[in-house]
C-alpha cells in the first residue's frame, strides 16, 4: 500500500492556541482524510514544541517550572484538535524521552561528519522567534524583521552548524526538485535568500537551561529549531525503529506558516543532508490571517479565539470557511460578516438547498425510493457523469499537493453544475408531462451526484458529510469509503429508500454588537 506522511509544525506552547494553529492543523487534516480515501497508508503528525528560552521565561512569569508550564498548556491544544475533528495519528511532544534521544542522535551524526564545531556567537537574537539575525536584517537596527519586537545582543560560546557548506547543494536540490517548495513565489523567496550567501548557524546556547543537552558538552542546550525539526523523524521511529522509519520517511508534505518556511526549506534540508538522510518531498507555506484588515493582537483585542467561533458557528462551517474564503498559500482576512455570508450563501443556499430539493423531489415523485435509470435522454445526463469523474480526478491531484482552495473551487463548480442540471432537466415538468422513464433517469442522476458530493466534501467537513451519507442511507461511515467505489457512475442502489429530506445548514443571523448567533427565521436551505 502506498504511504502518505503529512505533518503540521509542532506548536510553541507559550500561550493558548489561536486561529493560525487551527488553520494549519485543519489543512493537514483535509490532506490526511483525502489520502485515506485514496486508499493510502496515512501517517498524520502534529504536536508541541516545548523547549527554549521563550518557554522558560513564560513559565517564570507564571511562577512555574517549564515542564509544569507546558504540561498545563498541552491539553488545551489537544482539546482544540478534538473540537476541530482533527484525525491525527500521533501527537508528539519535544519533552518525550524518545525525542530527546533522536535529537541527540542526529546532532552526533552531524558532529561526527564534521559539520558541527565549537566557536563563539556574537550577534542579534530574537527570543520570541528563537531566531538569529545579522545587522542588515533588522528593522531600524533593533527590531526583529518578523515579529517587530526588540532583539537582544548575545555573546556566548556556541556550537555551530556548517550551513555555508550546503549552499550549493541546496541550490542544486531546489533546481532538481522544483515542487519542493510551494507556492512558487515562496520558492523564489527561498532561492534568492540562499543565493545571497549562507552563514554558519549557531545551534546551541548556554544562557538558559531548558532544552536538550548537547551530548558532547552538557553545559550547552541544543538550539530549539534543531530540536524541533527533528520531531518529524522521531515520530516515525528514528533512530531505532528502522522498519517504521523506512516505511514513512521521507515526509510527503510539511505544512507550515510562511514565517517558518526558512527553517523548513533551508536549515532542515541541510541538517538532513549532513546526517545522510533523505529530504522531505514538499514544503507548503501558507499565509497569515488578519482580522478586518488588521493583524491579530491581544492589545487590540481582535484575536479570534477558535474555541469561540466553533461554538458559535459550528465546526464544519469554520473548517469550510478557512479554505473557501482565501486561496490557501496567500494571506487571508477574517470577519464574522464574511463567515456568515459563506454559511448562508454557499452552505445553506447552494449545498443545503441542493440536498433538500433532491430528497424532497424523490419523496414527492417516487416515495423516497431510488428509481432505476432507464438510459440517457439528454446531453446533460452524460455531462453530469463526466463532470463528477473529472472533479474527482482534479481533486485527487490537488489535495495531496495542498492546493486546498483550488480543490474546493472544483467541488463547488460541481455543486453549481448539479443545481444547473436540475433547473435545466426540470423534473417537475417531466412529471407533469408523464415522462416517467426520463424522470427516473434525472432523479437517479440527482441522488447519485449527492453521493459524489458527500465524499468530495468529507475531508473539509467530516461531520456534515456523515450527515449527508445518513440522508442518502449509504449505511457506511464516510471515513471508510474508498475511491475505488467512485470510479464508476451508478453507486446508488435502485430500489433503496433514502431519507425524506432535511436542513443540513440553516441560515443564520449574527449580531455584531452582542456577538449573538441565531438561526434565521426567514428562508432556509
Amino acid at each position: 500500500m502506498e504511504k502518505f506522511y503529512v505533518t503540521t509544525p509542532i506548536y510553541y506552547v507559550n500561550d493558548k492556541p489561536h486561529l493560525g494553529h487551527a488553520y494549519t492543523t485543519t489543512a493537514a487534516d483535509v490532506v490526511a482524510r483525502f489520502n485515506r480515501f485514496l486508499g493510502r497508508d496515512v501517517f498524520f503528525l502534529t504536536g508541541t514544541d516545548e523547549h527554549g528560552q521563550k518557554i522558560q521565561q513564560a513559565a517564570e512569569k507564571r511562577g512555574m517550572i517549564p515542564k509544569e508550564f507546558v504540561d498545563f498548556l498541552v491539553p488545551v491544544f489537544k482539546e482544540l484538535w478534538k473540537k476541530l475533528n482533527i484525525s491525527y495519528d500521533h501527537f508528539i511532544r519535544t519533552t518525550d524521552p524518545e525525542h530527546v534521544k533522536a535529537v541527540q542522535h542526529i546532532f552526533m551524526k552531524c558532529y561526527e561528519n564534521g559539520d558541527i564545531y565549537l566557536g563563539e556567537y556574537e550577534g542579534w537574537y530574537c527570543i520570541p522567534c528563537e531566531t538569529y539575525y545579522t545587522e542588515k536584517d533588522l528593522i531600524d537596527g533593533r527590531l526583529c524583521p518578523m515579529c517587530k519586537r526588540e532583539v537582544v545582543r548575545v555573546k556566548e560560546e556556541s556550537y555551530f552548524f556548517r550551513l555555508s557548506k550546503y549552499q550549493d547543494r541546496l541550490l542544486e536540490f531546489y533546481e532538481e526538485n522544483p515542487d519542493f517548495i510551494a507556492p512558487e513565489f515562496r520558492r523564489n523567496e527561498v532561492v534568492n535568500f540562499v543565493k545571497q550567501g549562507l552563514k554558519d548557524l549557531s545551534i546551541s546556547r548556554t544562557s538558559f537551561t531548558w532544552g536538550i543537552p548537547v551530548p558532547v558538552n552538557p553545559k550547552h542546550v541544543i538550539y530549539v529549531w534543531f530540536d524541533a525539526l527533528t520531531n518529524y523523524l522521531t515520530a516515525v521511529g528514528y533512530p531505532d525503529d528502522t522498519e517504521r522509519f523506512n516505511r514513512y520517511w521521507p515526509a510527503d508534505l510539511h505544512l507550515v506558516g510562511k514565517d517558518i518556511l526558512r527553517f523548513h526549506a533551508v536549515y532542515w534540508p541541510a541538517f538532513l543532508m549532513s546526517a545522510g538522510l533523505p529530504l522531505p518531498k514538499r514544503v507548503f507555506a501558507h499565509g497569515w490571517w488578519t482580522v478586518e484588515g488588521e493583524k491579530m493582537s491581544k492589545s487590540k483585542g481582535n484575536v479570534v479565539d477558535p474555541f469561540d467561533i466553533i461554538e458559535k458557528f459550528g465546526v464544519d462551517q469554520v473548517r469550510f470557511f478557512l479554505f473557501r474564503e482565501v486561496s490557501f498559500g496567500l494571506d487571508g482576512d477574517f470577519s464574522y460578516e464574511k463567515l456568515v455570508a459563506r454559511i448562508n450563501g454557499e452552505l445553506a443556499n447552494d449545498l443545503g438547498n441542493l440536498f433538500n430539493r433532491t430528497l424532497s423531489m424523490l419523496k414527492k415523485y417516487r416515495k423516497s425510493v431510488i428509481p432505476e435509470p432507464k438510459g440517457d435522454f439528454d446531453d446533460l445526463d452524460v455531462k453530469i457523469k463526466n463532470k463528477a469523474s473529472a472533479t474527482l480526478k482534479a481533486v485527487a491531484q490537488m489535495i495531496p499537493k495542498a492546493e486546498l482552495s483550488k480543490a474546493l473551487d472544483e467541488i463547488w463548480q460541481f455543486v453549481g453544475f448539479v443545481n444547473y442540471y436540475i433547473d435545466r432537466r426540470a423534473p417537475w415538468t417531466l412529471n407533469k408531462e408523464g415522462k416517467d422513464q426520463e424522470l427516473d433517469t434525472v432523479l437517479y442522476n440527482m441522488v447519485e451526484s449527492l453521493r459524489f458530493i458527500t465524499v468530495f466534501l468529507y475531508p473539509y467537513m467530516p461531520s456534515s458529510a456523515q450527515r449527508m451519507a445518513d440522508l442518502l442511507r449509504l449505511d457506511r461511515k464516510v471515513e471508510d469509503l474508498r475511491v475505488s467505489e467512485f470510479e464508476e457512475w451508478g453507486g446508488m442502489e435502485p430500489g433503496k429508500e433514502v431519507e425524506k429530506g432535511g436542513i443540513l445548514f440553516p441560515r443564520i443571523e449574527y449580531d455584531k454588537d452582542t456577538g449573538e448567533v441565531r438561526i434565521a427565521k426567514t428562508k432556509k436551505g
